[in-house]
């Protein structure tokens, strides 16, 4: 099916649920005075809208690419989920204002069958309601609606702590209620700072997933022409639309035709078996001719990698006309002077080839 068409079904139906329940809820806490429950409802209403920011977030990542934009519009998608974020914080952040209002002067509640009843019917739903949605999100990789089925079950639970207050209440008649608003507030806070930061670390760009950058090297590495495949980078234009670039290793005998048949069915099947496009694929050449330079370089990855913070060596190519040595180190980002630990590694190849010239690149852990 369609990914938008799912997108917009299914906060279609989150919308009518949560407009549902908070009128149901609205009206109980009108009746029994109680703040939790009339909270609840504010909640509902703002996970109504959500689902409408997500529906309109999601046609405008759908606008087809541009000459302006180029690679589509799927980031829009963040910035709806961004949006949402800040929704669910001022929901939290009123709702603690009034929750602290009701503690500095309090109401006793009145709870009545019918509303503790329909309480638990909202518990029954919101359970339904977030599994469904998230499930959803999930499968169509939809930040928004992971996010709103998520807060729907957390949903689930603030009712259910509802029931709990009302019960302490009837069996001991101790009033709960405002401060359990308090925790109901700081739960929706967190909620919704989490979502923030979660956005606000795809937009800043994230490390690639790991299964993702390793099924793509994999995919790479099965032809027998590529020895290795290194420093991929992914960029995401959306949850549909990643972009990437990578360095294969081959070998120095082939041709420019062979490379170009060879980096044309890689982006294929790339692209067929992991949705990505390579826009790039650069070529590191591999010896395979002489047995000393081959002997050399293993001797070589063994001093380099023997430093803690190199993760690995690869490119490595020996010029025996111009006299150099080239490679790249990948260091870990903990490395605390990349610098020194660079000239270190120069003066150690320069010390094993006295008579080469070390070309050495650093590069940073972008996958795995």
């Amino acid at each position: 099916m369609n990914r938008e068409k799912t997108i917009v079904r299914t906060s279609i139906i989150g919308i009518l649920a949560n407009v549902f329940l908070a009128g149901f809820k609205a009206v109980i806490g009108a009746i029994t005075g109680s703040i939790a429950v009339t909270l609840d409802a504010v909640n509902n209403l703002s996970d109504a809208l959500s689902s409408v920011i997500t529906i309109l977030g999601t046609k405008l990542a759908g606008k087809k690419p541009d000459k302006k934009h180029p690679y589509g519009y799927g980031r829009i998608e963040y910035l709806t989920a961004a949006i949402i974020s800040v929704i669910v914080l001022y929901a939290g952040v009123t709702s603690l204002v009034e929750s602290v209002k009701k503690i500095l002067h309090p109401e006793t509640p009145s709870y009545t069958t019918v509303a503790l009843v329909i309480i638990g019917v909202a518990v029954v739903v919101k359970i339904l309601l977030g599994t469904y949605v998230k499930g959803v999100g999930e499968k169509v990789k939809s930040d928004s609606l992971i996010a709103s089925g998520e807060d729907a079950r957390l949903d689930s639970v603030i009712s259910a702590s509802t029931l709990v207050a009302a019960a302490i209440y009837l069996i001991w008649h101790v009033s709960l209620e405002a401060w359990l608003g308090v925790i109901i507030s700081a739960v929706i806070i967190k909620s919704g700072c989490e979502m923030l930061i979660g956005t606000l670390s795809q937009i800043l760009g994230e490390r690639a997933e790991t299964e993702v950058s390793i099924g793509i090297k994999k995919t790479l590495c099965a032809h027998p022409e590529v020895f290795g495949a290194y420093d991929l980078v992914l960029h995401s234009y959306g949850p549909d639309t990643t972009i990437g670039s990578v360095h294969i290793e081959v070998a120095d005998t082939m041709t420019a035709a062979e490379l170009d048949v060879l980096e044309r069915n890689l982006m294929e099947e790339v692209m067929e078996q992991h949705g990505v496009i390579l826009t790039g694929i650069s070529v590191y050449s591999r010896n395979t001719t002489d047995d000393t330079v081959m002997q050399m370089r293993e001797q070589i990855r063994r001093t380099v990698m023997a430093h803690d913070h190199v993760l690995q060596m690869h490119g490595f190519y020996m010029d025996t006309q111009e006299k150099t040595i080239r490679f790249d180190a990948v260091l870990d980002f903990a490395a605390p002077d990349p610098k020194a630990l660079y000239a270190q590694i120069v003066d150690e190849v320069q010390a094993l080839c006295p008579d080469y010239t070390p070309v050495i690149a650093l590069d940073s852990d972008l996958s795995d």
